[in-house]
């Protein structure tokens, strides 16, 4: 490991990395960031031109190149940020938007819309750019297409925070796809005004477009076609929550992401497919050249998502090192690709299957030799499934402590999915090629047509098995970012004692595994003193949960189905760490919370009770009160008023409020309300608000 951190590239990437977080979390004047790059690559030429040349592995020349990484970082992600852009279209907002749009993406619909990526070319008449989301209403068969130019009337609209404590934060995910606002619109309102003349989007959608409707002539459909969309043309929005739940909990959802699996197994195919070009003149560059080109091909069709950009980056030095029989350091080709990528668009940092993937090559390169060697099977067939399984522990290694983070959850029978899926997958990848190739040449025979149907059929209902094997299934597993640190300080260590066991490694893991201890006890300790009373947000329905001493009592008027499907608790429950939650099928009036009285003000619009004076009410359910009256008589010292309520109610008493100095607290806009023990702050899942 300490060999590895000698490596230039690998030290150079990491200032890179600490540059684009510390660019992406602090506001920095893009001007003064260049100046200052420019600035220390003169100062780093001058070092080189005026020293002797062993000057310059010194510490100050090494010094001055980490600063130019850290730079680099910074003015990457500030000029990759297009609101730092003067013809970015937030700079021309009204209220009256007249905007030209390009489709560039299509997204996952929902129950209610249909998603698209965007690129704004006009406001009015100012050119712009920029990207947004567009919901368009699901009232007719009409579809938009990649590269289609639409005129639409609308309103910018900034995308929501989370409304309830560690829910998914969309608004953050779209950010780091440098989309800011979104636009909600009908069919009916869409103007249709051309086709991009040239788009490479579109010529790759347009390609898809022309496979799916072949493979759809050929009999294949349903989750069969999803799959096969998935695995050979990078397109997973098709795939239903269902069968994506079943590989999540199989742990094999890597199966339906192109990565570095997918691309090294084509990268196999094309070697064995162009082997006889070698014996031609300078046949290896020939050879060299089509694999690299077929990869990027294959990148291309696929969308260009970050998964296969980087796998295919880092196979394509692989493939160059293979064809010119120079084998290169696996460590060095990973972070040279890396450092590329992040140059290309360091918002790939905080893309989770980026993450993913370089951990577990990563883990894989490092640890798998390490277990493989632990037994030497004689019979090749048992070597095969041996090292088939080294391979998926390794690389569990690499990506478990990061996942938990992410999915909180753990799947046991990991291994079983990966034995049987990774040797099918490539007999399946090289079935699906042939079959997409003979099926645009209308000679696809049924019999092959229905076998492969019947084979991806068989690994979807494979993978169903296992994932039903719950007990297996470990779920809602709370993991801070403070335990995946810990938990990988505790791998590294643990590996390099596996690699040499000395005096000085053993203290090295002793000392991870009281880091580790520490993190447990820290955070134990503040899930025990933790004191919370939330409101939280929930459209035509109310809950309120008391947080006590890691124990939650949740008070709702759900029914059974609606509580069953809800997932706001179960956010709650995993990211606050608390004990499984006791329901209450009921919404008391009063609650006192450390201090504070309350009063819940429900459809009865009973609010006189003796000898209680509430410092914060809460309307429920749209009471017909008088607010104005309420306020005079109980003088609150916040309205808090939640989704169950009608908007038109929850206007009038806004409007209220203003004209009586009241503060006012309206979930659906504000989110969840967050009462903490010992603070007179009422606070938001967006920080302290002070009334």
């Amino acid at each position: 490991m300490i060999k590895i951190l000698q490596f230039v590239p690998v030290q150079i990437t990491f200032f890179l990395v600490i540059g684009i977080l510390f660019g992406y979390y602090f506001d920095f004047n893009t001007t003064n960031i260049l100046f200052a790059l420019v600035g220390f690559l003169f100062v780093l030429g001058f070092i080189y031109l005026k020293t002797n040349t062993s000057y310059s592995s010194s510490l100050y020349f090494n010094f001055i190149v980490y600063l130019i990484s850290f730079f680099i970082g910074i003015s990457s992600i500030s000029i990759k940020n297009e609101l730092n852009n003067p013809n970015h279209y937030s700079h021309f907002l009204d209220d009256d938007n007249k905007v030209v749009l390009i489709v560039e993406k299509t997204l996952k619909p929902n129950q209610y819309q249909d998603k698209y990526e965007v690129s704004v070319i006009q406001l009015d008449k100012h050119s712009v750019i920029g990207k947004v989301l567009l919901n368009v209403k699901k009232d007719s068969f009409l579809f938009l297409n990649i590269g289609d130019k639409i005129y639409v009337k609308s309103e910018f609209q900034e995308v929501n925070h989370p409304k309830n404590p560690y829910g998914f934060n969309y608004k953050e995910y779209l950010k780091k796809q440098n989309v800011h606002h979104q636009l909600f619109v009908s069919n009916n309102e869409i103007h249709h005004l051309s086709k991009r003349k040239f788009s490479l989007n579109r010529i790759a959608f347009n390609i898809r477009e022309s496979i799916n409707n072949s493979l759809k002539a050929n009999g294949f459909k349903g989750d069969e076609l999803a799959v096969m969309n998935a695995l050979l043309l990078g397109q997973r929005q098709d795939i239903s929550s269902e069968l994506i739940q079943s590989y999540s909990g199989a742990g094999a959802i890597h199966i339906l992401a192109v990565s570095g699996l997918h691309i090294g197994i084509i990268l196999l195919i094309l070697n064995f497919v162009f082997k006889p070009i070698e014996k031609l003149p300078k046949g290896k560059l020939f050879k060299a050249i089509l694999v690299v080109s077929f990869l990027w091909i294959f990148a291309f069709v696929a969308g260009m998502s970050a998964s296969v950009i980087r796998a295919v980056t880092m196979f394509t030095a692989v493939a160059i090192g293979m064809q010119v029989n120079r084998p290169t350091n696996v460590y060095n080709t990973l972070v040279i690709s890396m450092f590329f990528l992040l140059l290309f668009n360091p918002y790939f940092l905080f893309d989770v299957g980026f993450q993913l993937s370089y951990l577990a090559v990563f883990a894989i390169v490092w640890i798998q030799p390490l277990l493989s060697g632990l037994w030497k099977p004689k019979w090749k067939l048992v070597n095969y499934f041996w090292q088939l399984l080294t391979v998926s522990i390794a690389a569990q290694f690499g990506v478990v402590p990061i996942s938990l983070y992410y999915f909180h959850q753990f799947p046991g029978l990991f291994f079983i999915s990966n034995l049987v899926v990774i040797p099918v997958l490539g007999i399946i990848l090289i079935g699906g090629v042939l079959v997409i190739i003979l099926s645009t040449l209308n000679a696809l025979p049924i019999f092959i047509a229905k076998g492969y149907n019947y084979s991806i059929y068989l690994m979807n209902i494979t993978i169903d098995w296992v994932a039903q094997q719950e007990e297996f299934l470990i779920k809602d597993i709370s993991f801070s970012i403070l335990l995946v640190i810990s938990f990988y300080t505790l791998i590294v260590m643990s590996v390099r004692l596996f690699e040499s066991f000395n005096s000085s490694r053993l203290i090295w893991f002793l000392i991870s595994i009281i880091i580790l201890q520490v993190v447990f006890i820290y955070e134990k300790g503040n899930k025990l003193t933790k004191e919370e009373f939330i409101v939280f947000h929930k459209n035509r329905f109310s809950m309120i949960g008391k947080n006590s001493k890691n124990r939650l009592n949740v008070f709702h008027n759900l029914d059974s189905i609606s509580l069953s499907k809800d997932k706001i608790i179960t956010q709650y429950q995993i990211g606050g760490g608390t004990k499984t939650p006791k329901f209450y099928n009921k919404l008391p009036n009063v609650f006192e919370f450390d201090t504070k009285k309350i009063l819940v003000i429900d459809s009865l619009g009973i609010y006189n009770v003796d000898g209680f004076t509430p410092e914060i009410i809460i309307l429920q359910q749209s009471p017909r009160i008088n607010l104005n009256r309420l306020i005079d008589l109980i003088k609150p010292k916040l309205i808090v008023v939640d989704g169950s309520n009608y908007k038109s109610y929850m206007n009038r008493w806004k409007e209220t409020c203003v004209q009586k100095n009241t503060p006012f607290y309206y979930t659906g806009q504000n989110g969840a309300l967050i009462i903490r023990k010992q603070t007179e702050n009422y606070i938001s899942n967006f920080g302290l608000n002070d009334f």
